[in-house]
């Protein structure tokens, strides 16, 4: 998973773009992985839904549990 993670990190981030300083390319990284890849990435480890979409339906699951 680790593998594939930093596969997609390289690919759609870091050989798309140069950074002057490595501070540019942190804020980058950061705002790939808090911005686009756990939030709206669909991960097959979720059946393809987004983390987002994940969490909304295991907790509506979780309310129609409650009495």
């Amino acid at each position: 998973m680790c593998e594939s993670f930093f596969a997609t990190l390289e690919c759609e981030l870091l050989d798309r773009r140069k950074f002057k300083t490595k501070a540019e390319a942190r804020v980058a990284c950061f705002e790939f992985i808090e911005g686009w890849y756990n939030p709206s990435r669909r991960h097959s480890a979720l059946g393809y839904k987004s983390p987002i979409n994940y969490e909304r339906t295991a907790a509506e699951g979780l309310e129609s549990l409650s009495p």
